[in-house]
């Protein structure tokens, strides 16, 4: 009976003593870490490693920070935070209750930690602060002259943006024009047709947009760039820096569903693959399959992307990526408004699901990327970057499209409840291969510091022999041929069918009844094509450059100089191939001013060259013999401030610029012809940009920007338009999101909100000027809830919360493109 008493008695002192044992083995490290002038460093990661026990914590708001470790030894302790240059020390830990560090002081850095970008960042923040692609070379944002605007990946995830467009709209003087892959940035509308992936080009047609969830940041480098990229946009360059390997276990499982049959899923794997962490991986895949507000259309689309990246030694860097993207969908070329009277017509005469088409249209394409790059360092300051991409991209479209044109009767009288359509079959295929090799090297003569970057590029686009396009349009006539056009005068050669009650010419394709819109599955076999073969293609760019920024003091010039060759291919190899060559020197200048540790001032001007050759999707057919479209030509001048508040967590960013473009090439809208081109003369855009980006509380933060942009017509093969606005660009817009997280509260913790504001000035269309898209305030609001103590965030993202109608674009009044009414979308993410 009296053991029976004693047994739990003695278990419980065991336990009792075991436990008091294990909390005087564990010691509590306690620290803070400044920069050199004594202000606390927010977010630095610091690391405590014991053999192969690693232990990660960061500062907070404050510089503090705090580990428990679980034993007595010799602890490795690294603190490292972008823009500062890494501390490593390492101490003995007694076992004892508290040991009290001594305050860690960082130097800041002008250089990221790689040379290249080969491993990805932990940092959770809405702005990058750096780029690689920019200069060549790794530099804070702050320290480049020309205005970069930066999304991460946090904030792509926020704001659950699946789509490009939905992840830049956040960004100052950048405007969606169409459904497309295509985008306005200060007044400028997107010439090429391709996009910057980790600093290259590639070539592919903008219909549709990439998904997101291998993308680490897309970085907006405003203004041209053809000194970094060759043939740059003049307006901007849109940079998508994918996600690269992380050396510590990270994984997310992420999974959507929402509004118009929407189901997304993203998986983001990383990690090392051997002990010493030489070896890293990441594997991303993603995948959607939704439908649409708008009638006909849906999308099923699948991204893979395995990542690897070796780090032998502190010298040599590679990484190696690929990226598969699958798409498949029906091209939607917008709402078309019929009966149209300008200056009268009501842009809701249709609703905004309205769609032309048939059941049995397509678009698929298929885009495999290959990318590698390898950084060695010969000494500490003379280092070898090359980077290599290899791209194919392969095209299958089948469309019913509008003529532009109503029906019209025996007399020739339009029709207007019949709109004409025709139907198109493409298939294409192109190879991109691009090379970018430099030498960075560190120098100093006297009291100035230099960086400087020696380089050679190599870009070639080849529009493989094969591909072809076939269209069907135009009046039926009795001797079996077609007409492109109907001629009451000669309506004896024609076909006539009776509808409705009126003697009407057979269409080669069956009209679109609007009193009676029906989706079919069109007989192709009815029509009669005209079939073409698109002309094989193909294009080469060279480029040597060097490029230098001086250091004295505060003082920073960026000088470039960069020489091209373009060589351009009509006909590639075959019997009437014909070639153009073009050279061009393209210089760079610019200057910063570092007015206090806070705030660098800076002036910048830059010069933007893009031949307009045949493997540019704009250009079907090649111009006639014995000419050439001329290059689109543009420069920039443009001057700023940069500045960095509340211990580098707060960004806030002005610029004031003026951009000039020349020659442009653009669809001349043609009803008989569709790959008709027109040159359309210059264009000048001016304007200012205010940003702002950060965190007001470690547990609250924002991205916010405002633009006003004015851009006109300087030149015109139209003499009316000189001196009138830019088409597809407001004067006036702006945007702000932000999240608060709960953390503070007991009740609520683990509750966070979001809310996001859109404001866009009223645009004029792309071809026509007879009606204005009016101006639009968009209101978007989240609620995310991650339970404590789990590693699962739930969210619930509304946009439009109001049902705005509105519009992001359009071409003609047969080619608006509706913004989507309100929508809730659902997502679950699970990090283990």
């Amino acid at each position: 009976m009296i053991l029976s008493y004693i047994k739990p008695i003695l278990t419980l002192l065991l336990l009792t003593s075991v436990f008091s044992l294990s909390v005087q083995a564990q010691t509590k490290v306690s620290g803070t870490v400044t920069d050199q002038q004594n202000r606390p460093v927010k977010q630095v990661t610091l690391k405590f490693r014991n053999g192969k026990d690693i232990l990660n914590t960061s500062s907070d708001s404050n510089g503090h920070f705090q580990f428990v470790l679980p034993k007595a030894g010799n602890y490795l302790l690294r603190a490292s935070a972008v823009g500062f240059t890494t501390f490593q020390e390492t101490f003995q830990v007694l076992e004892k209750q508290e040991l009290q560090i001594d305050t860690i002081k960082l130097s800041a850095s002008s250089e990221e930690l790689q040379t290249v970008e080969v491993i990805g960042t932990s940092a959770k923040k809405y702005y990058g602060d750096y780029s690689f692609s920019a200069t060549k070379t790794a530099s804070l944002n702050k320290d480049i002259p020309q205005a970069i605007s930066s999304v991460s990946k946090e904030l792509i995830a926020d704001r659950q943006a699946f789509t490009l467009a939905d992840a830049i709209k956040n960004v100052p003087a950048v405007t969606q024009n169409s459904f497309y892959n295509q985008f306005s940035i200060r007044g400028i509308n997107q010439n090429e047709e391709g996009a910057i992936i980790n600093g290259m080009r590639t070539r592919q047609h903008y219909f549709l947009q990439p998904l997101t969830s291998n993308i680490e940041r897309i970085e907006v480098i405003k203004g041209p760039a053809s000194a970094s990229f060759s043939s740059a946009d003049p307006g901007g360059t849109i940079n998508l820096v994918t996600k690269k390997p992380l050396s510590e276990d990270r994984k997310q499982v992420s999974i959507s569903a929402g509004s118009f049959s929407t189901i997304r899923g993203t998986l983001d794997f990383t990690g090392p693959l051997n002990k010493e962490k030489s070896l890293l991986y990441r594997l991303n895949l993603g995948y959607e399959d939704s439908k649409s507000f708008r009638d006909l259309q849906y999308k099923k689309a699948y991204l893979i992307s395995p990542s690897f990246s070796y780090i032998p030694n502190a010298q040599t860097a590679l990484n190696v990526e690929l990226v598969l993207n699958n798409n498949k969908t029906r091209l939607d070329r917008g709402q078309a408004i019929f009966g149209a009277i300008a200056g009268q017509t009501d842009l809701k005469s249709t609703p905004i699901t309205f769609n032309m088409g048939a059941s049995n249209d397509r678009y698929r394409t298929s885009d495999i990327m290959l990318m590698s790059n390898l950084s060695h360092a010969f000494t500490k300051d003379i280092v070898f970057n090359i980077a290599y991409m290899k791209q194919t991209w392969d095209e299958d479209l089948l469309e019913h499209r509008t003529t532009n044109v109503y029906g019209l009767d025996e007399a020739g009288n339009a029709i207007p409840t019949l709109a004409g359509l025709r139907a198109i079959q493409r298939q294409q295929s192109l190879n991109t291969d691009n090379i970018s090799s430099y030498f960075s090297i560190n120098a100093a003569t006297g009291p100035l510091q230099h960086k400087i970057v020696v380089g050679y590029d190599r870009i070639s686009v080849q529009k493989y022999r094969g591909g072809a396009e076939s269209s069907a349009q135009g009046y039926r006539l009795k001797s079996g041929g077609i007409a492109p056009k109907y001629d009451p005068l000669k309506k004896d050669l024609y076909i006539f069918q009776t509808v409705n009650g009126m003697n009407i010419p057979v269409p080669n394709v069956a009209h679109f009844n609007l009193a009676k819109p029906l989706y079919t599955l069109r007989d192709l076999s009815e029509y009669v094509f005209t079939q073409n073969e698109i002309s094989p293609a193909y294009s080469l760019a060279n480029g040597i450059y060097i490029q230098d920024q001086i250091k004295y003091n505060k003082l920073t010039l960026l000088l470039g100089l960069r020489q091209e060759w373009h060589d351009d291919y009509s006909n590639y190899k075959v019997d009437n191939q014909k070639k153009s060559s073009r050279k061009k020197v393209l210089p760079r200048f610019g200057i910063t001013y570092e007015l206090n540790p806070n705030v660098n001032i800076y002036g910048t001007y830059l010069q933007g060259y893009q031949p307009q050759g045949n493997t540019s999707n704009l250009v079907v057919v090649p111009p006639p013999a014995g000419t050439n479209y001329k290059p689109l030509t543009s420069d920039l001048k443009e001057i700023g401030a940069k500045s960095e508040w509340m211990n580098r967590t707060l960004m806030v960013n002005l610029s004031i610029f003026e951009i000039n473009q020349k020659n442009l090439l653009m669809n001349a809208n043609d009803p008989i012809d569709p790959n008709k081109l027109i040159e359309r003369g210059a264009q000048r855009s001016r304007g200012i940009e205010v940003e702002a980006s950060g965190f007001i509380l470690p547990n609250w933060q924002f991205n916010a920007g405002y633009s006003y942009v004015d851009a006109l017509i300087t030149e015109d093969y139209n003499p009316i338009l000189k001196g009138q606005r830019v088409q597809n660009t407001p004067q006036h817009s702006g945007s702000l999101w932000t999240r608060y997280d709960l953390n503070e509260n007991r009740i609520l913790k683990g509750i966070g909100i979001g809310a996001g504001i859109q404001y866009s000035g009223d645009k004029l269309p792309w071809y026509t000027r007879d009606f204005t898209l009016p101006a639009y305030t968009l209101i978007d609001a989240a609620l995310y809830y991650s339970p404590p103590k789990s590693r699962v965030q739930l969210a619930m993202n509304v946009n439009n919360v109001f049902n705005q109608t509105y519009w992001v674009g359009a071409q003609t009044y047969l080619r608006l493109f509706p913004g989507t009414p309100r929508n809730v979308m659902f997502n679950a993410t699970y990090r283990f």
